[in-house]
């Protein structure tokens, strides 16, 4: 019998709001920039050549694999410097980056359903992104975030699921992990000893080869309902 629930973490994009929309925003959003400020970066790498970019130095520096801002960063940098462009623009054009970065579209269930979890429990926000609650505006909601970059490694390590759970005050047996990703969220928190909620929005498919998750919801708001039921705090 699984032990009662008394903290939860909880995934952020993809969970709380799609990334795929963010993802494409940003890109137009940094290119934009370029055109404004560095015409020449702009020509040199417009968005294709910077997402190739961004991908040979994920192959080069591996060690940076759970630190995306670091990523960004070094890409802003290198095209400025492949082109010529004058590098003391590399902090404000990660400042446009970013900025767009948190301007995010919840599901329409999501905020609703955080509030309703966040009155009986306590939250931490366990990501391997670089949101930013506080800008956001749901850093209330929670009594902490926990980044993969700050961390210095990310899910699915079972690490940074404990380093959570002690922030929490909470065993990982006591602890439910919700999110999203298959192995980031779900198998990686089982691995660490949590009860596990998967969100699956988009209808896949569990593997048959994996261990299911304590429960399986379509809408955080469907799992609020279940928390409420069947889980006192």
């Amino acid at each position: 019998m699984a032990s009662p629930i008394s903290a939860i973490t909880l995934d952020l994009d993809d969970t709380l709001w799609p990334f795929p929309p963010i993802g494409e925003r940003i890109e137009r959003v940094l290119h934009a920039w370029f055109e404004r400020h560095s015409p020449p970066t702009a020509a040199m790498f417009p968005i294709p050549a910077m997402r190739a970019l961004r991908q040979q130095l994920m192959e080069r520096h591996p060690e940076l694999a759970h630190d995306a801002s670091t990523l960004r960063q070094r890409g802003i940098e290198h095209a400025l410097r492949e082109s010529g462009g004058d590098l003391a623009l590399a902090g404000p054009a990660y400042d446009a980056f970013y900025e767009e970065r948190n301007r995010v579209e919840f599901y329409g269930d999501a905020i609703d359903a955080l509030q309703r979890i966040a009155a009986r429990f306590p939250i931490i926000a366990l990501t391997n992104g670089n949101a930013d609650l506080e800008r956001i505006g749901i850093a209330h909601l929670f009594q902490g975030i926990v980044t993969a970059r700050e961390f210095g490694a990310g899910k699915p390590d079972p690490a940074i699921f404990h380093h959570a759970c002690d922030l929490l005050d909470a065993t990982p047996q006591q602890t439910l992990h919700v999110g999203d990703d298959i192995e980031l969220d779900v198998i990686g928190a089982q691995s660490a000893g949590l009860q596990t909620a998967w969100i699956n929005r988009i209808a896949a498919k569990w593997p048959a080869n994996l261990h299911a998750p304590d429960a399986t919801f379509t809408t955080l708001s469907a799992c609020a309902d279940w928390l409420d039921a069947h889980h006192d705090r």
